[in-house]
């Protein structure tokens, strides 16, 4: 698998979606969500798959997202469609690395890893998943309580979860990152691979 089509399926398993499905230059995903609804990832920006989906597939709270830069997705789409914020897709070679120094609870669902930290009080202070999609670890929703933060919890759950890659013999972590948590995963090593550009159809309560 490519690095996209690697974080489509992973990003299908983390959040217990149905697999996605191979439709002509992208894939689709029912993801069934309010405001969420479809999902379609296309691996490059092709203006003729684009413009087929901006046009036949426009119901509210159909998602498209793309390896490629913002600017041409925004050109390729009829006014229906709103812009939302560019992701970044990153990647990094997994290695061994030293043990967290916090507490780390792991759990198994399926093929899919949770780890999460718990505060003093019991609440979850930071958590993330991971799932595996062929050689490649792909590491979704990690967050941490804005209660909680500046104290190590994050880097400590992306270690626990790079350890339990490794476990399962995946070489490589792919991840999406927003453009705020880039420069986080960046300071752990990750590269950007490029941009994720998104948009979609707001529903009319949204």
């Amino acid at each position: 698998m490519d690095l996209v089509s690697s974080w489509v399926h992973g990003w299908a398993l983390c959040r217990s979606v149905g697999a996605p499905e191979a439709v002509p230059g992208a894939w689709r995903m029912e993801v069934g969500l309010p405001g969420h609804r479809v999902r379609y990832v296309l691996p490059a920006f092709d203006e003729q798959v684009l413009d087929g989906l901006g046009r036949e597939h426009d119901a509210p709270g159909t998602w498209i997202k793309v390896a490629g830069e913002p600017e041409l997705l925004r050109k390729a789409l009829p006014g229906a469609w709103a812009m939302a914020d560019t992701a970044y897709l990153m990647q990094v070679p997994f290695r061994a690395g030293e043990k967290v120094g916090h507490p780390v609870r792991v759990v198994r669902d399926g093929p899919v890893v949770h780890a999460e930290i718990l505060g003093e009080g019991g609440e979850r202070a930071a958590w993330g998943r991971m799932a595996p999609a062929g050689t490649v670890g792909v590491i979704d929703q990690v967050e941490t309580d804005p209660g909680h933060r500046r104290r190590g919890f994050g880097s400590a759950v992306m270690r626990t979860l790079a350890d339990a890659a490794l476990d399962l013999g995946l070489s490589t972590g792919v991840l999406a990152a927003t453009a705020d948590g880039r420069a986080l995963y960046q300071a752990l090593g990750w590269s950007v691979a490029g941009p994720l550009a998104a948009a979609h159809v707001p529903e009319a309560h949204i």
